[in-house]
């Protein structure tokens, strides 16, 4: 069987978090497991790597307005028994990923990949789509013919653009742009058209798949996910976590462990780095965003740094990177902005405690990182995080508010004093297995289903 992932962006080449992550790693969890496997994903300016070209071709059907698309290219990276495709378009030639134009460049994009693909002779048994960025090639493939399943990592980024633009932009048939199909609220829909068209819709966490058919999670679709659960095209498959890239015991950029003791090192060496005193420590590795719940953390500093080192690495909001730059005076504060991978590996060895006040989450890795590494989690109990904390080793709360945040951080502090029963939670949870293997299995047992 041969699976094509469409993408955005896709680990090590292009990343910006939990996307690129498990396109980083799930293609390759499936073709170990017998399916061929091809991730198409644009040939951003900044990619990470070189690909090979191997075509190079112009589409007159591509063109948009009085100015033909010149130049598309296609490269290949080969790597672990996955077939990279990247396809190169003008308007992805420039530094970064994302910028205030995503939907018109993803139109494109959404328009190029079938044919880039039957120009090269790939022809997939399905097509699977990731995200709103997919959204226009899950329509597309509908309308050819092919099987198709689209993955809704973050329902809130959909990919909306006034209808009047769009609907150029996307050379779909007028009865594709109605409000049966991709039109919303007077704007093109690019998650819609995922949802819409896709033989079968997955989530990143069964409890999220069930979230988002409410009017709190829905983001204004649930209507839409609550046909799909009863016409039994939606479920949720929980992320895996690649545990070569994430094991202690082999993790090069951290004091190397396999059991809690042998954390104490790197609790050290995180300690000294940000000259912090001998209260425990409580990390975050995160984009700053209000869904993070970051501001809540911010709010619950002032009772936090009574019992905790806070150590913060991420980016994101400017106003929340300026409060944490604030609280970085604090000498129980340390934040560091942007990406970087190393010290995000020495903050989840070295903490005690890994916070996750989010107010919504698909999935999540960090909690599942974490408690590998020997860090107990804070987590809300939301989406991924009710599927992959347990109790008796996380910190779990209802309520988005510093409060319950401050309360559940107190519960661990007590917790924390009595060594024993610590132990026996981080040895519970270095011991979880999230490995993809299962999840695979699960995406494998659906493509083949759709195939029947």
């Amino acid at each position: 069987m041969r699976v094509v992932h469409v993408a955005a962006e896709v680990f090590p080449f292009s990343r910006s978090g939990g996307l690129g992550d498990v396109l980083g790693i799930l293609p390759e969890v499936l073709a170990g497991q017998g399916a061929q496997a091809t991730v198409v994903s644009p040939w951003y300016g900044s990619l990470n790597g070189q690909p090979t070209e191997i075509w190079r071709g112009t589409f007159p059907e591509l063109t948009v307005g009085p100015t033909p698309i010149y130049d598309v290219r296609l490269g290949e990276i080969i790597q672990n028994g996955v077939q990279y495709l990247f396809i190169g378009l003008p308007e992805f030639d420039r530094p970064g990923l994302y910028f205030d134009d995503d939907v018109y460049r993803f139109c494109l994009f959404g328009r190029a990949v079938l044919s880039v693909l039957g120009a090269v002779g790939v022809r997939p048994d399905v097509i699977h789509g990731h995200d709103w960025q997919s959204g226009l090639v899950v329509a597309y493939a509908h309308l050819a013919g092919l099987k198709t399943v689209f993955s809704v990592h973050n329902l809130q980024y959909q990919g909306r653009w006034n209808m009047e633009d769009a609907a150029r932009w996307t050379a779909l048939p007028d009865w594709t742009l109605g409000a049966d199909a991709l039109e919303y609220h007077g704007d093109l829909n690019l998650m819609k058209a995922g949802l819409v068209f896709a033989d079968a819709v997955t989530t990143v966490s069964p409890t999220y798949a069930q979230e988002i058919t409410t009017p709190e999670y829905g983001e204004g679709l649930q209507g839409l996910l609550v046909r799909l659960t009863v016409e039994h095209r939606l479920s949720g498959i929980l992320n895996g976590l690649d545990q070569e890239r994430w094991d202690p015991r082999t993790d090069p950029d951290v004091p190397q462990y396999s059991d809690p003791a042998g954390k104490a090192a790197a609790t050290a060496l995180l300690r000294e780095e940000f000259e912090l005193d001998d209260a425990p420590i409580l990390g975050v590795v995160s984009r700053l965003a209000d869904q993070k719940g970051i501001d809540l953390l911010i709010e619950a500093l002032p009772e936090l740094t009574k019992d905790w080192n806070v150590v913060v690495l991420g980016g994101g909001d400017p106003l929340l990177v300026a409060a944490l730059s604030g609280w970085a005076q604090h000498p129980r504060v340390a934040f560091v902005g942007g990406l970087n991978e190393p010290l995000a590996h020495r903050i989840y060895a070295g903490s005690d405690i890994f916070a996750m006040p989010s107010r919504f989450e698909p999935c999540g890795l960090s909690q599942m990182i974490s408690m590998r590494y020997g860090t107990l989690p804070v987590v809300r109990l939301t989406g991924g995080l009710v599927d992959t904390v347990p109790a008796d080793i996380g910190f779990r709360f209802a309520d988005a508010t510093p409060a319950a945040l401050s309360a559940a951080c107190a519960e661990a502090r007590a917790e924390f004093d009595r060594p024993e029963q610590w132990q026996a939670r981080m040895e519970r949870g270095m011991g979880l297995d999230f490995s993809w293997q299962g999840p695979a299995q699960q995406y494998l047992a659906l493509y083949q289903k759709l195939g029947r």
